[in-house]
């Protein structure tokens, strides 16, 4: 499974000189500018950002995910320095190709239509005779130096990539203190859920099922009372004892459902998601593939993170349809949910992204939101299942 993941990858880094020499230009532009700016990213929300930019782009590149990491200032201006004159020079090598190849192909067709008297005309200072010489020889120049650079770009380009994602790596100690850093506020966090969960569930049972077993308590009381010489009222007693622990058992299913769905134990983490889906308030286009072996907690946390997903955007996002997207690969469950709406979704906004990042974090997950006025919407959660 993991080499068909990286033979898949690498495919993808080789597979396009378009997106390689795009890479490279882009990385012309970005080095021109890192250099003329060289101080102002050197500032540490400017150069966190910077950083990521950069390690995206080569990730995207080399089909590889990439995870946020802050990066120390003297690796920063270690790439800094590597990135203006890498960038410089590999941006280059790419400009000059681009401008050779077009100038091979159009010269000899501009002396084709505009035949040119006197100097021998030349295409790589050969000597070419007649205006129709050219024509012939331009493309095939321009055809060798094309399957040059289909073989060249590429392999400079994903090199420069991986490169890049080498040097703006944290260090082990950067990257422990972040895991630390992170750890301790996502365990604060799940404590602070922790206990709002108990108080909620404290609340309900005791406004709710409690209450109502008190009322069943008095009732029977009253029956014992009544027994043997108040048949009727006896009756009434009874039938309300037992209407009032139908209701009861209704309250405290619904409590229970809060801490781990049943519908996980009767229909399992697929089974359960289908029927969320098919609940939803627009259509849901489903795509889940095999799901393995999962923890209860992950499972459970999949379940709400997928409802309280599909709920806003039948709540909120005015789409007219949605997507589920379901995997389970080297011990990582990935969930995808989109939707064609209007976008423009918040953490802030009464979403619920919020909680739902919560519960994510609380497990070591990551959540990640895109949702540009206008939309789509992708929201895609990343649950460790290891």
């Amino acid at each position: 499974m993991r080499a068909a993941v990286r033979s898949a990858r690498a495919n993808r880094a080789w597979a396009s000189p378009l997106r390689a020499t795009v890479y490279l230009l882009g990385g012309f532009g970005t080095a021109t500018m890192s250099l003329l700016s060289f101080v102002l990213l050197c500032h540490p929300s400017m150069r966190q950002s910077w950083a990521e930019w950069h390690r995206q782009r080569a990730g995207r590149l080399l089909g590889r995910p990439v995870r946020a990491q802050s990066i120390a200032l003297p690796r920063f201006l270690c790439w800094l320095a590597l990135h203006i004159t890498g960038g410089l020079t590999c941006g280059l090598a790419s400009v000059i190709f681009v401008c050779n190849a077009l100038l091979i192909v159009v010269t000899p067709l501009r002396w084709w239509v505009l035949p040119v008297q006197g100097n021998p005309k030349t295409v790589l200072d050969t000597p070419v005779i007649g205006s129709y010489g050219g024509v012939i020889t331009g493309p095939s120049v321009g055809t060798v130096l094309f399957a040059l650079g289909c073989l060249t770009l590429p392999w400079l380009a994903t090199s420069y990539a991986r490169l890049t994602l080498a040097v703006l790596a944290s260090s082990r100690a950067q990257r422990l203190a972040d895991r630390v850093a992170t750890l301790t506020r996502t365990r604060s966090e799940a404590l602070e859920a922790h206990g709002a969960e108990l108080r909620r569930i404290e609340r309900d049972l005791h406004d709710g099922t409690q209450a109502r077993l008190v009322a069943v308590a008095m009732r029977l009381v009253v029956a014992r009372k009544c027994l043997g010489h108040d048949p009727a009222t006896l009756a009434r007693m009874l039938r309300e004892a037992t209407d009032i622990t139908e209701e009861a058992m209704v309250e405290l299913r619904e409590v229970l459902r809060g801490i781990y769905p049943p519908i996980l134990v009767d229909r399992g983490l697929q089974g359960a998601l289908r029927t969320v889906a098919s609940r939803g308030g627009v259509p849901v286009s489903l795509d889940i593939g095999e799901l393995r072996q999962i923890p209860a907690a992950i499972e459970a946390v999949a379940y709400f993170v997928v409802t309280e997903a599909l709920t806003n955007v039948a709540k909120h996002s005015r789409a007219t349809e949605a997507g589920l997207r379901v995997r389970h690969v080297e011990d990582v469950l990935t969930i995808v949910v989109t939707d064609n709406g209007v976008g423009g979704v918040r953490e802030n906004g009464g979403s619920g992204l919020a909680g739902l990042r919560g519960r994510a974090q609380a497990l070591d997950g990551d959540v990640k939101v895109v949702s540009p006025t206008g939309g789509p919407t992708t929201i895609t959660v990343e649950l460790p299942c290891g």
